[in-house]
C-alpha cells in the first residue's frame, strides 16, 4: 500500500490483538489484490441502542488505482453474531474480499478485438474454373479452390479482385479455406 493503514476505533478500548488482526486481514487483501492504494478501517463498538446495542460494526474503505473506492459500510444490524468483535472483523473483510473481486474484474476487462482476416488479390484464375491463386499484402502467393469461395462467388471472380480470407496449411502449403469478395 502506498498510504499505512488507517484504523478508527470507537465506544471501546483497542487492545493489541485487534490491530494485528485488522493488519492481518489487510495483509491477506494486498497479497490478493496488489493494486491497493490505502485502507481505513472503522470499527465501532457496541452501543447503547435496543436493537443493534451489542453489536459491533466494522466499516472498510480500499482505495484502488485511478481514484477507485471499494466500500463497505453496511453491518448486518440482526446477525447475532455481530456481537463478537472478530467475527465482525472476519464478515467485513470477507465483504470486502468479494467486492474488490468484482471490482477488479470490472477493471480488467478488455474489450474483445477480433483480428481483422488478412487480405489479398485475386492473381490467377484456373481455366477450368476449379480453383486460383491469390496474392496477399505482404506478397505471399495463396492457392484456394473454387469451393472455398462463400455463397457461391466463385463465377463472380476476376483477375484483380480484392478479397478477404482464412488461412490454413494444405497439404502442398498455404491455402485460402474460406474466400470473401470486398
Amino acid at each position: 500500500m502506498e498510504v499505512p493503514l488507517h484504523l478508527d476505533i470507537q465506544n471501546f478500548a483497542p487492545e493489541a490483538f485487534v490491530r494485528e488482526e485488522v493488519e492481518k486481514q489487510v495483509e491477506a487483501l494486498e497479497k490478493r489484490f496488489n493494486r491497493i492504494t490505502a485502507c481505513r478501517v472503522a470499527i465501532k463498538g457496541p452501543s447503547g441502542h435496543h436493537q443493534t446495542g451489542g453489536l459491533y460494526e466494522v466499516n472498510i474503505w480500499i482505495t484502488l488505482p485511478d481514484g477507485r473506492e471499494v466500500a463497505v459500510i453496511k453491518t448486518p444490524t440482526r446477525d447475532e453474531r455481530h456481537s463478537h468483535l472478530i467475527f465482525a472483523i472476519h464478515d467485513a473483510f470477507k465483504r470486502a474480499r468479494r467486492r474488490l473481486e468484482d471490482t477488479v474484474r470490472k477493471m480488467d476487462l478488455r474489450t474483445k478485438t477480433h483480428e481483422t482476416p488478412p487480405h489479398g488479390t485475386v492473381t490467377h484464375l484456373s481455366a477450368d474454373g476449379e480453383f486460383g491463386f491469390l496474392t496477399t499484402d505482404d506478397g505471399r502467393e495463396i492457392y484456394f479452390h473454387r469451393n472455398s469461395v462463400l455463397n457461391g462467388g466463385y463465377k463472380q471472380l476476376h483477375h484483380g479482385d480484392k478479397v478477404s480470407f482464412s488461412e490454413e496449411q494444405g497439404l502442398k502449403g498455404a491455402q485460402a479455406s474460406t474466400v470473401h469478395i470486398l
